[in-house]
């Protein structure tokens, strides 16, 4: 019997993804083990291995699909023995599960490339009790445009509504969502997201812009960080850092270093005392998980790594027990693959404490939004000559760093955060201490 081949979860929090490239094609035959085709993830692009062997009898989804939902059927393995011809009705429920992108980007001029010619469009649309079903970007557009899903007709197959039959759609024959109850409960979502695209483009027509369309990553980090900032309840903490101490030592370890080509930098010593403090302060070493916290032995940092078009976050894992030249080492191995996108999914979750780290760019202070579940995230501004009051009192001048801690208030209380941040302070201050 044919082996249907299915989008895999290549991260715990995948839901969907695009099948970027597809490495072999119908009538190749293949192994446990070789790799079939590129996935991109909101994160990276993965290679995605076969796990039988067989021949490709057939290709489902084809390279360049987006949306792909995990579990959904993308292509067809035929043993020895079997042909095309008994595949049958095997990816009947995958079609009708996935529109293909052919479908999904036709053009809103009523071609007759918007719906599969074999499959013949309903009446009306596929509708399973309230449910209509819509691809998620048929059902976006309809949003901004105000319209009723259960008044269209699906093209799509199965019935399913796609792009074109939302664009298509008269405003005047479709009844609003606005005058829909469901409409009205989703009306404070929308607005917190914003106004819609269609009063976005009126207010800015005649002039020109350039229309940049989000991808995967950039979707994903409006959607996180839009919660985490409503969902979560943030508090603030700064405090400033004499760095005096700390680029003295710097130099003299740097100095010893050169040998081993290693060359320290204020960002590891940084995640240093940021891993010690969160030992001294185990209670901060937590987490939010619903209806509890978990409290960790270990300190697992995360340190977000900006990159074209978002950023990633690697977590550096046991980092209270490494030297700083490990540290440093693999920070630098971690922000290089991010930089590709080669991190795989377990080196970029969880930790419970994250750095954004803002200095090296100029910005003297900042107030960085926590990443759920973490409880705190340290926002690191540049090192500056200030003057300062000298431990006999007398003014001077020191290099100064100004430090923000945003806080989960149900994980990390007021104190708590404050002997946190203290602890980090007197890190950085006293840098030997870090080599105890």
């Amino acid at each position: 019997m044919p082996t249907e081949i299915l989008m895999p979860a290549l991260s715990p929090t995948m839901e969907e993804g695009t099948l970027a490239r597809w490495l072999v094609k119908e009538g190749d035959t293949v192994a446990s083990g070789d790799v079939m085709a590129e996935i991109e993830t909101d994160k990276a692009t993965m290679e995605f291995e076969a796990v039988d062997e067989g021949t490709i009898g057939k290709i489902v989804v084809p390279e360049g699909t987006e949306g792909v939902k995990v579990n959904d059927v993308i292509a067809v393995l035929l043993e020895d023995g079997e042909s095309a011809d008994d595949i049958g009705a095997t990816t009947a429920p995958a079609a009708a599960a996935q529109p293909t992108a052919a479908a999904e980007a036709a053009p809103a001029g009523g071609s007759d490339k918007a719906a599969p010619a074999a499959t013949p469009a309903p009446a009306a649309p596929v509708n399973d009790g309230n449910r209509v079903f819509a691809t998620p970007l048929a059902r976006r557009i309809a949003a901004d445009k105000g319209l009723d899903l259960a008044a269209i007709t699906g093209s799509g197959p199965h019935g399913r509504i796609i792009k074109a039959d939302v664009e298509n759609a008269q405003p005047g024959a479709v009844p609003a969502m606005a005058d829909a109850p469901a409409a009205k409960a989703a009306a404070p979502a929308a607005m917190a997201a914003g106004p819609a695209t269609d009063m976005v483009l009126k207010t800015y027509d005649g002039r020109p812009f350039q229309e940049v369309s989000l991808d995967g990553m950039r979707k994903t980090i409006a959607a996180r960080l839009t919660e985490a900032k409503q969902s979560v309840p943030h508090f603030y903490l700064r405090r400033d850092i004499n760095l005096d101490a700390l680029l003295k030592f710097r130099s003299q370890l740097n100095k010893q270093l050169e040998a081993r080509e290693v060359k320290l930098s204020v960002n590891d010593f940084i995640i240093k005392a940021c891993a010690l403090a969160l030992q001294e302060v185990p209670e901060a070493n937590a987490v939010w998980a619903g209806d509890r916290t978990l409290q960790f032995e270990k300190s697992d940092v995360a340190v977000a790594v900006a990159i074209e078009g978002g950023l990633f976050t690697p977590v550096l894992k046991d980092a209270d027990m490494k030297s700083l030249s490990a540290l440093s080492a693999e920070m630098k191995d971690l922000a290089a693959r991010a930089r590709e996108r080669k991190l795989a999914p377990h080196e970029y979750q969880g930790g419970s404490f994250a750095i954004s780290n803002l200095g090296m760019f100029g910005i003297d202070n900042f107030d960085a939004i926590i990443n759920p579940p973490h409880a705190a995230i340290l926002a690191v501004g540049a090192g500056t000559k200030k003057p300062i009051v000298g431990h006999d009192g007398e003014l001077t001048v020191g290099t100064v760093m100004s430090v923000t801690l945003s806080v989960d208030h149900r994980v990390i209380d007021g104190a708590l955060g404050a002997n946190l941040l203290q602890a980090i302070k007197n890190n950085l201050e006293n840098p030997m201490t870090m080599l105890a």
